[in-house]
């Protein structure tokens, strides 16, 4: 891709991002890691540029240590900044780098922390950089920032989990991710480049519902599939980060493989609820549309479409009743009504409906207050919804954690934006 694409892209990715959109929650929220990536960053560059200055001097001194100085950022005051020294000249020199970044240093993390979460290569950050120190950076000193970077989110990812929730709900959103082939390959440019192959994966996500209604992102990962085995492997790592098995009552799902076994294995005394939305939206693919009324309720003529789209919005609002009944009992019969009525119009839908429908049923064995977070998988799905449209800018993700980068911000925002707890705050 040439530069100017490169910086079209840069652009469009910048003006879609949602960093200027961040409220003062998030800031606190992340201030603190910024300020150590920034430092990072900085202290990096400083060692680059001492080393090119040193090659360029007659007689070379040795490296002595280092010096701390204060540095006032955009996003606080860095007390501890290590700056580099020779055995002398120390006291003459000037920072290039310091000068450049005091003029015009706001926002580089949301710049280079954003265009490598969106599927730069190291090489395209670095070019990134540039602009905002007026240096190149050595590749090797940009992958050590990015490392970094990952670390410090790993780390927030996998903390220890101190208090279990009530209730888990657990989804999954579809991802393209790049992995390593092995070997080399010759571009059209000529350009030796690693051969590497975009593959399916999927990020299994796990929000915490607590008895007094809060609700937060718990855990993340990437797998190579919603069955059996990941999920073993997921429940396997909350139980080694702290989750308690057996304080988990209830675990929130759609009709995903292998779950139930899994649970069995892992959360011994959690019983598993079925998502009602797609419960009620799986009925849509069976509807056979017999006997289409002429007329609407008002008496207008309808056309086809217009006769099969009334026909699925009585059908799922009706089914949709059921879940509204504010006990199991009265659910029941509800949904007696509810196949009497349509079972002779449209008895695959209905079949379809009442196949395990008895799972929907879970969440009445909880409070009240509970209902509405934990007979859906919504929650998820909100985030799902946010993080495809920052996906689908990038395709696929030129690592695994690049794309754990981007879901992680996904959450953290609307985390801040709704005032809940921080990814896996478990204190």
């Amino acid at each position: 891709m040439r530069i100017v694409e490169r910086e079209q892209q840069i652009l469009r990715v910048k003006a879609a991002s949602f960093h200027p959109q961040m409220k003062e929650a998030l800031e606190k929220q992340i201030r603190a890691e910024v300020i150590t990536t920034v430092q990072s960053t900085i202290e990096l560059a400083l060692v680059e540029e001492l080393l090119a200055e040193r090659n360029k001097m007659s007689v070379t001194p040795r490296r002595s240590g280092y010096y701390s100085r204060l540095l006032n950022t955009q996003y606080g005051r860095i007390s501890e900044m290590m700056v580099p020294k020779l055995r002398f000249g120390n006291k003459e020199r000037e920072w290039k780098i310091l000068a450049r970044y005091e003029r015009n240093i706001v926002g580089l993390l949301a710049y280079a922390g954003y265009l490598y979460v969106m599927g730069l290569s190291l090489r395209d950050l670095q070019m990134a950089l540039y602009f905002l120190l007026n240096s190149v950076l050595s590749t090797t000193a940009i992958n050590r920032v990015t490392l970094k970077v990952q670390a410090q989110l790993d780390q927030e990812r996998l903390k220890k989990i101190d208090k279990t929730p009530v209730a888990l709900i657990v989804d999954g959103v579809w991802v393209r991710v790049q992995y390593d082939l092995g070997g080399f390959k010759v571009d059209k440019a000529g350009h030796r480049r690693r051969k590497r192959k975009a593959q399916d994966r999927v990020i299994l996500c796990v929000l915490a519902v607590c008895r007094d209604g809060s609700s937060y992102v718990l855990h993340y990962e990437i797998a190579e599939d919603e069955d059996q085995a990941a999920w073993e492997a997921l429940f396997a790592h909350l139980v080694a980060r702290g989750l308690n098995p057996n304080a988990v009552k209830l675990v929130v799902s759609d009709g995903t493989k292998g779950l139930l076994a899994a649970m069995k294995q892992f959360l011994p005394k959690a019983q598993q609820q079925r998502c009602i939305t797609h419960k009620v939206r799986g009925m849509n693919r069976y509807l056979t549309y017999q006997d289409l009324p002429a007329l609407d309720e008002e008496g207008q003529a309808l056309t086809t479409e217009k006769a099969r789209q009334q026909r699925w919005h009585q059908l799922k609002t009706e089914a949709y009743a059921v879940y509204e009944k504010p006990s199991k009992t009265e659910a029941q019969a509800q949904l007696t009504t509810f196949v009497q009525k349509w079972q002779a119009l449209e008895p695959k839908a209905v079949h379809a409906f009442q196949w395990g429908i008895q799972r929907t049923f879970t969440f009445y064995a909880f409070d009240k207050e509970l209902y509405p977070l934990i007979r859906t998988t919504n929650l998820a799905e909100r985030f799902f919804r946010e993080f495809r449209t920052k996906s689908d800018e990038i395709g696929a993700f030129p690592n695994e954690a690049s794309c754990l980068t981007l879901f992680m911000l996904v959450v953290s925002f609307d985390h801040a934006k709704h005032d809940r707890f921080s990814v896996a705050n478990t204190s």
